[in-house]
């Protein structure tokens, strides 16, 4: 193994050995205490180290990195305190997630660092997001994002480097292709030579090298850093080299061939570094020895205190309270200044004026900037607020809700719009299992709106019809907005973009040019939460929201003898249990109505609700109307046999006469 150190001097060269056998002493005392059982997992980066403390000691404290479950060496070259890193192992309060995640599945602004989730795509997204927020703040910083050979074949890593490629961003691609991806190997992964060929398909640079050299990652890194100062452009950099152990200690390395085996152990990047040092004189066996002697009595010292703390005694109300960052809700007022606008002007308008008070938001979005969206929503918006503000992206759903998590780490808010709410699915990872549990876990506040053009009613087939906020309902760490009427559609936007946490914006389609209203000018806020009582009376309770409100209108307009409370629930999470509870015990009767399918709809759990809180209030049944379990159809005939009007007119009628 040849080191380069011609341009390294001796503290850099000693700080590099000290770094690179930090990880390595630790990773040898965690091993014991599994087998102890102090410890309930772990994910060994033995024979990796270099590539983890290369990378990180060649960049500044302040750019981020966001590594994966192998590269301790990521976190103690950021100088994170060992007795909380070994708290964190421990499940303990006074790690980083509060015994709520384990190993290195958390983040620290503190220390520039963004842990990953157990599905390993998405980390490559929120890179593209940090360094997009720099890119922007013009900071000369880079971002330095891990994968595995094995996490390279997702989607998430085409994407990425995609998106990074075609805005430019300061991105290294850290591969550390060690050979196999948990058991299989790389040739039942891919066919390409080495992930370098790769660079020329993106054009952008590629580089493959020693990933076992220390000196040679930190020199390859310090050389794209400069290049990147000059020309801002993502890099890929694999990194070859070999884990000596299983892919966590349970499933072992049987799998490997001893040869394998036998030719890595000779290049262990810890002895070989060591060696060399040695032989060059910068250090002689007594100072190895004092340097490992010191290093272990820190380790162990940093062991003692994680190991006397207590073990974590569970409180309901701080699990539930951490779910969401709580901010107190802050008021707009308005004037008297009204102006009759349409749904879709209410909700464009909102953008706008978000844009002009937050300097540090942008949107996103496949065709949203000169050509201002397929509803025009953000027609116009290039030419005031710049393409870099208002953002075209790639056909990437996923990574751009990455993105939208990086940008908020690194203090830039964003909405993303879906051009379809049917399309969130090709995001859903992104966004219920890391926008959505990312603040219960480490505390960070997720600053992204995401926009749902939602629902029927307009022909347009199963892939751009459906009702799907139920699928985020049920996600906790979400919140989910739907409101009815240009009025509401203004206040609650401009709320939820002023909300720390990830909102599910819902806006019905079909009610975009067909509905208007006197609203406000100014820029003003609804609170999230917050039902509307549209209407008042003693017979029946109708809940319901979205275009429900609408069909609910035009059946009570049509029966004026009908006296009905109408809520419109107006936000789903969180809900406004306390308007629904007394508008039902009030009227005995209730009613729920959703555009979405019966079985799984949000009208299941309102249903739960008053049962539990109503009965003995009940005269009868809870009744629900809802659109049938199918896929939504194109046919205008077949589609309003789907959609749930007629049906909620019949059952109105039937619950009165009950």
């Amino acid at each position: 193994m040849k080191f380069d150190i011609a341009e390294l001097d001796k503290n850099l060269l000693i700080n590099l050995y000290k770094g690179i056998l930090r990880p390595r002493l630790i990773e040898e005392k965690m091993l014991i205490l599994l087998r102890q059982g102090k410890i309930s997992k772990w994910f060994s980066g033995i024979g990796q180290e270099a590539i983890s403390v290369g990378v990180t000691m060649a960049l500044d404290f302040d750019e981020y990195v966001l590594p994966m479950h192998r590269n301790l060496g990521v976190f103690t070259s950021k100088d994170i305190p060992l007795n909380r890193l070994f708290s964190q192992f421990q499940g303990k309060l006074n790690g980083f997630t509060k015994g709520r995640d384990r190993s290195f599945h958390f983040g620290s602004k503190d220390h520039n660092i963004v842990g990953m989730i157990s599905h390993l795509g998405p980390q490559m997204g929120v890179a593209d997001g940090i360094a997009l927020a720099n890119k922007i703040k013009k900071n000369n910083k880079i971002t330095a994002v891990f994968t595995g050979d094995g996490g390279a074949s997702e989607g998430d890593f085409h994407e990425a480097i995609n998106v990074a490629a075609v805005w430019e961003l300061p991105v290294i691609f850290v591969i550390e292709n060690n050979g196999y991806g948990l058991s299989t190997p790389n040739n039942e992964q891919f066919k390409c030579e080495k992930f370098s060929d790769k660079g020329i398909g993106y054009g952008i640079e590629a580089y493959t090298i020693d990933g076992n050299n220390i000196v040679e990652v930190y020199n390859k890194v310090i050389e794209i850093k400069k290049q990147m100062l000059i020309d801002s452009k993502p890099v890929i950099l694999e990194c070859m080299t070999f884990r000596m152990r299983g892919h966590e200690e349970a499933s072992g390395i049987k799998y490997v061939p001893k040869e394998i085996l036998k030719k890595w152990s000779k290049k262990d990047p810890v002895i070989s570094y060591e060696d060399f040092l040695i032989s060059k004189k910068i250090l002689d066996n007594s100072k190895v020895v004092k340097i490992k002697d010191e290093l272990k009595k820190e380790i162990t010292l940093a062991w003692n205190i994680a190991d006397k703390e207590s073990s974590i005694q569970p409180t309901l109300d701080c699990e539930v309270n951490d779910v969401y960052s709580l901010k107190d809700y802050k008021h707009y007022p308005i004037s008297d200044k009204l102006k009759n606008k349409r749904f879709v002007d209410a909700i464009s308008e909102a953008l706008f004026q978000s844009m002009q008070k937050h300097e540090n938001l942008i949107i996103m979005g496949q065709d949203i900037a000169d050509y201002g969206g397929v509803f025009k929503i953000t027609d116009g918006f290039v030419k005031e607020f710049g393409k870099e503000r208002i953002r075209n992206t790639p056909i990437c759903e996923s990574v751009i809700l990455s993105a939208g998590l990086g940008l908020s780490i690194n203090g830039v808010k964003s909405v993303i719009e879906m051009q379809f709410a049917d399309f969130v699915s090709s995001r859903f990872n992104a966004i219920v299992n890391n926008l959505a549990k990312t603040h219960y876990r480490w505390g960070e506040n997720v600053d992204v709106v995401v926009r749902m053009p939602t629902g029927g009613g307009v022909a347009a087939g199963p892939f751009h019809s459906q009702s799907n906020e139920s699928w985020f309902t049920h996600t906790p760490g979400l919140k989910v907005v739907y409101p009815a009427f240009p009025s509401d559609a203004k206040g609650l936007l401009i709320s939820s973009i002023n909300d720390p946490n990830p909102v599910m914006f819902f806006e019905h389609k079909a009610l975009y040019r067909s509905i208007s209203a006197d609203i406000f000018d100014d820029y003003f806020s609804i609170e999230i939460g917050k039902a509307n009582l549209v209407q008042e009376g003693n017979d029946v309770s109708i809940i319901t929201y979205g275009m429900g409100v609408h069909w609910a209108i035009e059946v009570l307009n049509q029966n004026k003898n009908i006296n009905a409370d109408l809520v419109d629930l107006r936000s789903l999470v969180p809900l406004d249990e306390e308007t629904i509870i007394n508008s039902v015990k009030k009227t005995g009767k209730v009613i729920i109505l959703h555009e979405d399918c019966m079985i799984g709809g949000f009208g299941a759990d309102i249903a739960f609700l008053i049962n539990e809180n109503c009965f003995e209030f009940l005269d009868a049944p809870i009744a629900r109307a809802s659109s049938l379990n199918t896929p939504v159809p194109f046919s205008p005939a077949l589609e309003n046999q789907f959609l749930p009007k007629k049906r909620f007119e019949d059952k109105l009628f039937q619950l009165l006469a009950y």
